[in-house]
């Protein structure tokens, strides 16, 4: 018997489509594609590919090991890793000519034993990882010492913005601005300042400075709930789909799934589709969330279950083996992925992003 079909479909010409609205949008800014996270779940050695043959500027990814990946499949695109363990293996990365980001003295001082190119990332207020504001002098003179030394090359200045309102982000702005006069006044002429990601990128010119890395917007998702993707142009890239694997007619009165949070109102028609929440699908969009089926949208209703959940298709010809499209592109009729957090009460990155090993990516042209 063959397998339920679950099979993430991943549109390369949305995902080029979406870098060329995004050069034009923040130009004459160069543009990092950001595929960090397997690329937001979208498979990150295709999507990469497709990226480089599209003339991307810069690849960025989490950290060492997503990048020896990225080199090892002949991809040579210029490449920043910037979150690291301790120890951090940066003398490979210098060998598989990989850019890392440093966020600390000890960090640089690893990166200049290991001769790497580094960007130091500064912390402007999000309070994550990032070179502290009073250590920020201390660091700068090391890296001009390293520098002068041979030891290493500081390529760029980076920090990351928080997001949290645009008074918090024009203050962080103004801070990375500050650290990046301080820096070349000491003597470093970095390649490239960076400082927006997706949302800023595009709502923000004035954060933009020389790179800008662009994640989620990259595939379609929008960074925040204030934008709209779709009118920008840019276009979802990953498709889920699905089949029905059974129908069955059933009463008024009827429970559905696990403490029948659903019971049905009037004879219906329910359709299983063999997804649940060990592949992606958020248990907390139970009951909230629609799919597609035929190009007409039909309710997920019932608990979500690990490998299952139940549309609810009503008196409509549904049979088994009919394709589900769970989410995709709405201008194909597909609920969007951002539909899916809204009704999980969470953001697009997860739900792309947790989309489980089980999931087929089937990359098309």
């Amino acid at each position: 018997m063959n397998a339920p079909t679950r099979e993430a479909r991943i549109r390369l010409d949305a995902l080029v489509g979406n870098v060329e609205v995004l050069r034009r949008t923040v130009a004459p800014a160069a543009v990092m594609g950001v595929v960090k996270a397997d690329a937001y779940g979208h498979g990150m050695l295709p999507v990469a590919r497709a990226l480089t043959d599209a003339g991307i500027d810069w690849l960025g990814v989490a950290d060492v090991d997503e990048a020896l990946a990225v080199r090892a499949a002949g991809i040579e695109t210029p490449l920043l890793a910037w979150l690291h363990g301790s120890p951090a293996d940066f003398r490979a990365a210098a060998e598989h000519d990989v850019d890392v980001a440093v966020s600390s003295l000890e960090q640089l001082d690893a990166a200049a034993l290991a001769g790497a190119r580094v960007h130091l990332k500064f912390d402007t207020g999000l309070s994550r990882n990032g070179i502290a504001p009073e250590q920020a002098d201390a660091v700068i003179a090391r890296a001009v010492e390293h520098e002068r030394a041979g030891r290493l090359r500081v390529r760029g200045l980076m920090s990351h913005l928080s997001g949290a309102s645009p008074a918090d982000d024009a203050g962080q702005r103004a801070a990375f601005a500050a650290v990046v006069v301080t820096a070349e006044a000491a003597g470093l002429d970095p390649q490239v300042r960076h400082l927006a990601a997706s949302l800023a990128a595009i709502t923000a010119p004035d954060a933009r400075f020389d790179l800008v890395r662009v994640g989620i917007a990259l595939y379609g998702v929008r960074p925040d709930p204030s934008l709209d993707v779709a009118s920008l142009g840019l276009r979802p890239v990953m498709s889920l789909a699905s089949s029905v694997a059974a129908v069955r007619r059933v009463p008024a009165g009827t429970g559905i799934s696990y403490g029948y949070t659903h019971r049905t109102d009037a004879p219906t028609t329910l359709a299983l589709v063999p997804l649940g929440y060990a592949d992606g699908i958020p248990r907390h969009a139970s009951g909230r969330a629609e799919v597609a089926i035929g190009g007409v949208r039909y309710p997920q209703v019932g608990r979500i279950a690990m490998d299952q959940f139940v549309v609810d298709v009503g008196d409509a010809a549904v049979a088994v083996g009919d394709e589900v499209i769970v989410w995709g592109d709405p201008a194909d009729g597909a609920p969007s992925a951002d539909e899916w957090a809204d009704a999980a009460g969470t953001i697009g990155y997860e739900i792309v992003t947790r989309v489980g090993p089980r999931v087929v990516r089937v990359a098309q042209a």
